[in-house]
């Protein structure tokens, strides 16, 4: 690990790029392990409603998982990625697209998911980024999402998957303050290696 202080590096171009370069690697991980946490996420919503799986990444197993109960769509910053979530999880509507650049309408979806993706932000990005997922989603809609137990300062990580990764992050009781300020509900926290938070847009 090193840090990520450079002015001048373009630390979203590098996150793009490095997941291009790893495509093959990445999705070839996925599909021999990491099983998605959804059941909460399932047992809440009815089935075909709309869902939103934010960095999808190669579309397995997340957005496939989400794709047998609902109607998902993924988006994800890199093309490489997106091309192999079409080919994993036929039928969604994938968008090569920064989660900081689309836009839906307000109150959009009835859940909206994000695995291990959030942290490849800048982390003082991330009030934003949560209260554009507030706003798209529906009221009493429902946000789950892996993010960090640790604060950390921006840094970067090498050897991941033979490429050089971007990483940011709040401790978990700053993400929990966070979004209760926002205006979410936290309803469960589950303390995996990265925390798994279940949280409901208050009405």
């Amino acid at each position: 690990m090193r840090p990520a202080s450079d002015p001048n590096l373009d630390y979203r171009a590098l996150v793009r790029r490095g997941y291009n370069d790893c495509a093959k690697a990445y999705d070839r991980s996925r599909h021999e392990k990491f099983e998605p946490s959804l059941e909460v996420l399932v047992a809440q919503i009815e089935p075909g409603r709309r869902t939103l799986d934010l960095g999808c990444g190669a579309g397995i197993p997340v957005t496939r998982e989400l794709a047998r109960h609902f109607d998902v769509s993924g988006v994800d910053a890199s093309p490489n990625m997106i091309e192999r979530a079409r080919a994993n999880v036929p039928g969604v509507a994938f968008s090569a697209v920064d989660m900081m650049s689309v836009d839906f309408p307000a109150g959009h979806f009835a859940a909206i998911v994000a695995f291990r993706s959030i942290h490849h932000l800048p982390r003082d990005e991330h009030p934003e980024l949560f209260k554009r997922v507030h706003d798209w989603l529906e009221p009493r809609g429902y946000f789950l999402a892996t993010l960090s137990r640790h604060n950390e300062n921006s840094y970067l990580e090498d050897e991941f998957f033979g490429v050089t990764m971007f990483w940011s992050n709040f401790s978990l009781a700053e993400y929990l303050t966070l979004l209760e300020e926002t205006g979410f509900e936290v309803l469960r926290v589950d303390q995996q290696q990265h925390p798994l938070v279940f949280a409901q847009k208050r009405s």
